[in-house]
This record gives structure tokens, sequence and C-alpha cells, in this order.
């Protein structure tokens, strides 16, 4: 065990970060086994041992920024870790059935528990702060930057790939007069959707993206692709095409990584967002190749550092409603998931992206709007 300590001791200390320190972003070990479970298990060890209260961290957050910065997870391949690569590498992770998985476990946990940590508009996907203040005027400030960025206008159609609680269908058809066709696979979020956009001219359809059909004056996406998988990218980007009018937008918002990598982090993927994964640039690009034209590009990813803390402050305050309900662990699984997440935003590990595509390049240009 000695041993092990002086290990865990000398990876840490490259991140400045300490054992039972005095910072806020140094750990509290309180079972003696930890580090030994996290050097045979990795992030998945890390992760689980957070839930069973063995460590803790005063700012999560900030420990795993330290963590990210100096890329101390590199150092914990484990044989889980390299499993779960060849089996991605062997097998579409994300089939219309097993695509089901993520809705079922993430995002039908309950729509009373997401209306008290999101905005007003349920928007669960990075807000745009560069003019806000708080995280309803960044979700609204996000919601109007993609209309702009696709140019909507009145009596627009707009093919929606994934749609959440509906708050774009919603926004888009009052604010601009589109008619939205959106698709999503949560029973959970299509029926507090259809409730939200009823006498809008908005249709809510329960099915999987691939499943799409008709001609669009523009095509959307926002926060989909982060499930569509590697496997599946090239018929995404084929799907967008063939629903998209000749001289149409297709708007693509993501979470983007540094790497392409074909599975996702295995504590996430087990706990949160079973079999996502997040694109890179070369893959996005790879899959748009021969077919569309990129027009515009935009990254402000450290804009879900803001955005994800302020869903924490929201979780946390309103958590005491819940607790009967999901239990402690769940709490603790709930912070490590937003915490961390914020803390790999602001090590710059992953981005927000925004693309806008056409299919033949826009007569005279796109003009940029940021």
């Amino acid at each position: 065990m000695d041993l092990i300590n002086k290990k865990a001791d000398s990876l840490l200390g490259m991140a400045g970060i300490k054992m039972n320190g005095n910072k806020p972003w140094d750990i509290k070990v309180n079972n003696p086994k930890f580090f030994a479970r996290v050097l045979s298990q990795g992030s998945l060890g890390a992760g689980e041992s957070y839930m069973d209260g063995w460590w803790d961290c005063e700012k999560l957050d900030e420990f795993f920024n330290r963590i990210l910065r100096v890329h101390l997870e590199k150092k914990l391949v484990t044989a889980g870790l390299i499993m779960a690569v060849a089996k991605s590498e062997l097998l579409n992770m994300q089939t219309v059935t097993r695509s089901k998985k993520v809705a079922k476990q993430h995002y039908d946990l309950g729509n009373e528990f997401y209306k008290t940590m999101l905005d007003k508009h349920m928007q669960y996907t990075c807000g745009y702060w560069k003019n806000a203040r708080t995280l309803q005027q960044a979700q609204e400030h996000k919601l109007e930057l993609i209309c702009m960025k696709l140019g909507l206008k009145k009596g627009d159609t707009v093919l929606e790939l994934g749609c959440g609680w509906g708050g774009f269908a919603k926004y888009a058809a009052e604010n601009y007069g589109c008619a939205v066709t959106a698709y999503n696979i949560s029973k959970e979020q299509v029926s507090y959707a259809r409730d939200a956009c009823k006498g809008l001219p908005v249709k809510i359809v329960l099915d999987d993206y691939r499943n799409a059909k008709g001609k669009y004056d523009k095509v959307v996406s926002i926060g989909l692709c982060e499930h569509v998988g590697p496997k599946n990218y090239r018929g995404f980007m084929n799907l967008a095409y063939n629903c998209l009018n000749d001289y149409g937008l297709f708007f693509l918002h993501t979470i983007g990584g540094n790497e392409s990598k074909v599975s996702c982090d295995p504590w996430t993927c087990k706990y949160i967002f079973p079999n996502g994964v997040i694109p890179s640039l070369h893959q996005i690009s790879e899959a748009s190749e021969g077919l569309f034209v990129q027009e515009d590009f935009h990254n402000f990813g450290i804009d879900y550092d803001k955005t994800l803390m302020a869903w924490f402050r929201n979780f946390d305050r309103n958590w005491p409603k819940f607790k009967s309900q999901y239990g402690d662990r769940f709490y603790r699984m709930w912070k490590y998931y937003l915490l961390s997440c914020a803390g790999a935003f602001r090590a710059r590990k992953i981005h927000l992206w925004q693309f806008v595509f056409s299919k033949k390049g826009l007569p005279g240009g796109y003009n940029p709007i940021t």
C-alpha cells in the first residue's frame, strides 16, 4: 500500500494536488484502498469510489481542471478501457436499438428534475455567455444565435434532429414564424415538448433521427452528434444532406474533442451517457467531405464551464426536493458528472463547436455571426 500511495502522490503532484492537503482542489482520502482502486480501474474506479464516499474534494471542478491540464488520465490506461475501445471498433454501439439506452437512463430521469436545473427554455446544451449574466440570458442568447446563423425567416421549414424538450423548436416557431419538424427518442422529452409547443407549427416525432423524411429549408442538430457514434457520422451527414433543400443550411452544434476516439470515458459511459462518443474535428470533416461546404465554424467551449457550474448550483440548491426519490449516491454521481465536465471544458480538453454547412456554397458567401 505504501508503494501505491507513493505512486499516487507522485502522479497527483504533477497536477499540484496533494492528499489531505489544505487547498480546495486537494483530495481527502476516506478509504485507504482508494488509490489501488483508481490505479487498477482508471476513471471508472475514480468515479465509482467517489460515489461510494471513498474520497472527497471541495472543488471537484478545479481538481479535474488540474488533472486534465497535465494529461494524467493518459497514465491510467486499464484493461477495461482497452476492452471498451476494442468493442467499439468491432461493433456499432449506436444502432437504433442501442441508442435507446441513453434516453431511458439519462433523458427520461424526470422532467421535474431537469426543470429545477435548467432554464425556462429547458436547454440542456451550452449557453452563450458573451453578453449574458445569467443562465437564462445565456440560453436565450444561444437560441437567438442559432436562428441568426441559420438566417431563419417566416415560412422556413426546419428539420431538427434530436430536439430535447423542444426549446429550439418553440423559439424558432414563436419568434421567426418557422414550421419545425423534430425527432427525438426520449418519451419524457417528447411528452414535454409536445405540450410546450402546443398551438405552434411544430411537429414532435417520437422516433430515431435516422427515420427523418422530407425536404427542408434548414436542418438543425443541437447536442445530438455526441450520441451518433463514429460508425454513423457519414450516415448522419448524408441524412442531413438528403433532407436539405439545395440552397438551405445545415447547423451543427456539438461538443468536440482534441483527439479522434471510438468510445467514451468508461465512467461516463456507464453512468451518464451510455455509448456516447465526442467527435473530433477530423471525424466531422471526414464525414462531411464531398457533401457540404463548411461556411462557418465557431468554438466557445469555455462557455460550457460557466453553463455547467450554473447547472450544478441549481441542482445543488434544489436537491432536497429529490433526495428521497434519487438517494445520496445519485447526488454524488450527478455532482461528479457536472463538475468533472466543467473541469474538462476549463482545461480545454473538450470544446463546444458550431458549424454552418451548405450543399453548394452560398452565392456571394456567408456572413459570419458571433
